[in-house]
């Protein structure tokens, strides 16, 4: 016999197997985009894997020592990187495995995947535009890390040069400066979202890194400029902003 188990917190339901309040603010990509640039990066402005410098124009001011051999012009640009790729959520949608039938280009062919998703379900805009999920990176990092999980990868080196940021086999090693912001965003959409669920394998590492790697000033501010903006609460970092005293009242 299932028995429903909940608590009204604060307007949010806390459950088993719980969900958070989600982004109900904000659908559009494009607008989540320049909000972190101008109103949660601006005084910020470096990106999550490799450290590097990025202005208002989005230009790159890589650091000393990286260098990459692919998508190089993508390297001399901030972009926004999904943590949680789109692809590993957007799948659970339909109109993303099968498409749709408003999903026809000019040309009458059909279409599906992420174009299509965007177009026609609002619950996949809101994901994809969730900004606790979006942090900036150099334009090829991002591209080279495509949708892979992330996992150890002891034996492999970095194409980045002096950048710690390793994949290989389509998996990836993100820095140890960023794997507790990792871990707390997966955290984050795996109890946020119900069409988003993290494997076994991938709980255990990301439990394991939240736990090794605490939170930071810079992540605990972060997070608190995001509230105000999309207008709900990322628990799972404020949690541990609290413990480690770094959750100050405005």
């Amino acid at each position: 016999m299932n028995v429903f188990k909940g608590v009204l917190v604060g307007g949010l339901v806390l459950m088993s197997g719980s969900v958070f309040a989600a982004n109900e603010s904000n659908q559009s990509f494009s607008k989540a985009k320049k909000m972190l640039e101008r109103q949660v990066y601006q005084d910020h402005r470096e990106t999550i894997y490799c450290g590097a410098g990025f202005d208002a124009k989005k230009n790159i001011t890589p650091p000393a020592g990286f260098n990459t051999k692919k998508h190089v012009k993508r390297a001399k640009r901030v972009e926004w990187e999904h943590i949680v790729p789109a692809e590993n959520f957007g799948r659970s949608f339909s109109e993303w495995r099968e498409g749709n039938a408003q999903c026809v280009n000019n040309k009458g062919k059909s279409f599906k995947g992420r174009k299509c998703a965007e177009k026609i379900n609002v619950q996949y805009r809101y994901m994809q535009a969730d900004m606790f999920n979006l942090f900036p990176a150099i334009g090829a990092v991002n591209a080279m890390r495509s949708n892979y999980n992330f996992t150890m990868l002891p034996a492999v080196k970095s194409e980045f040069g002096s950048c710690p940021m390793k994949i290989d086999n389509r998996k990836a090693e993100p820095p140890v400066s960023a794997r507790g912001r990792i871990a707390r965003t997966y955290m984050y959409m795996d109890k946020t979202y119900p069409k988003y669920s993290m494997s076994k394998q991938q709980k255990q590492l990301m439990n394991a890194w939240d736990k090794t790697y605490p939170v930071s000033a810079w992540e605990c501010k972060r997070v608190k400029r995001i509230e105000a903006l999309q207008k709900n609460k990322n628990l799972i970092t404020q949690s541990r902003c609290e413990t480690a005293g770094l959750w100050k009242k405005a």
